[in-house]
């Protein structure tokens, strides 16, 4: 929001031009803004990690910023009917689940945590794709994978019993607004993400600032600037959680300071040193899931001008 109101502060010597460019959704300026980075449409973006990881894979020519704009545990968003019997990762199995692509971020972080957290291979789920690949790969031989007709509804899926689980980061206004019900499958997804955090110490990254490569180049100082007015937006926007006028939640403040609490001063830290291992986490779940070639090393993603961050 500073960036938008203009109370963020630019990088010096620069000027910034802030759109409101969805994904799932159009937004003011459009939409499928990891789709137009790809294209060259925009000189930095909020951007897909897994489309990232399998950008710098591919050499596309687009750098890192270690700002993460958006993040996302996998646990609360594993949604399954409200009659279902299901209450674990492992009732997964031989099942079909609903994701919106196969390299979406939460689709990754979702098969990896499955796999390697709750013993539940990626590989003996039947995954039903809605949305087309922004990067296309030759998925493993081990994958179950269907995509549905374009306009599919998920939350349609999961009402009529034609899937078992759906797991999106946005899901459909079908289950947001009640209109299906769902649960979700962990009964008590808070104290389980809590869990996570306290286990790993991150909250998974989703998003990544994205920068064109030759942008970067051509002023060295730029990514460090953009950090820094980054820096800036969140330190302002921290502030909203203290002015009741920015929220409409009752407890909005109490909430913030509880979860200020169990989460620690800053879970959005920036930096390549702070989540490294974050990063290495989401390289290893993106080869072992075939979008990636090879493991990537985590000072790939980034510009040479931000690694001493």
């Amino acid at each position: 929001m500073p960036f938008f109101d203009g109370t963020a502060r630019p990088p010096e010597g620069f000027t910034l031009k802030a759109l409101q460019v969805g994904q799932s959704h159009p937004l003011r300026d459009g939409i499928d803004r990891h789709g137009g980075m790809l294209q060259g449409r925009y000189d930095i973006a909020e951007f897909s990690m897994s489309t990232f990881l399998m950008a710098v894979d591919r050499k596309v020519a687009i750098s890192g910023i270690p700002v993460f704009p958006r993040r996302l545990f996998s646990a609360g968003l594993i949604y399954v009917r409200g009659d279902s019997p299901f209450t674990k990762p492992s009732d997964l199995r031989g099942k079909r689940v609903a994701i919106r692509s196969f390299q979406t971020t939460l689709s990754l972080l979702a098969k990896g945590d499955l796999k390697f957290e709750y013993d539940t291979p990626w590989e003996d789920i039947h995954w039903l794709l809605e949305d087309e690949e922004k990067i296309e790969f030759k998925p493993k031989r081990s994958a179950k994978i269907e995509v549905l007709p374009q306009g599919t509804d998920a939350g349609h899926l999961l009402r009529d019993g034609r899937c078992e689980a759906v797991i999106q980061p946005h899901p459909p206004h079908s289950i947001m607004s009640g209109q299906v019900d769902v649960r979700r499958l962990f009964a008590d997804a808070d104290a389980e993400e809590l869990r996570y955090f306290r286990k790993y110490g991150w909250w998974p990254i989703m998003h990544i600032l994205a920068i064109r490569t030759e942008l970067a180049d051509r002023h060295q100082s730029l990514c460090h600037r953009l950090i820094e007015s980054f820096r800036s937006a969140r330190e302002i926007s921290w502030d909203y959680f203290s002015d009741p006028n920015w929220s409409s939640l009752a407890w909005g403040r109490r909430y913030y300071e509880r979860e200020r609490k169990m989460f620690g001063k800053d879970p959005w830290v920036f930096g390549v040193a702070a989540n490294r291992k974050n990063l290495e986490q989401f390289i290893m779940y993106s080869h072992d899931q075939g979008l990636i070639s090879r493991r990537l090393d985590v000072d790939e993603l980034f510009h040479p001008s931000v690694l001493d961050t």
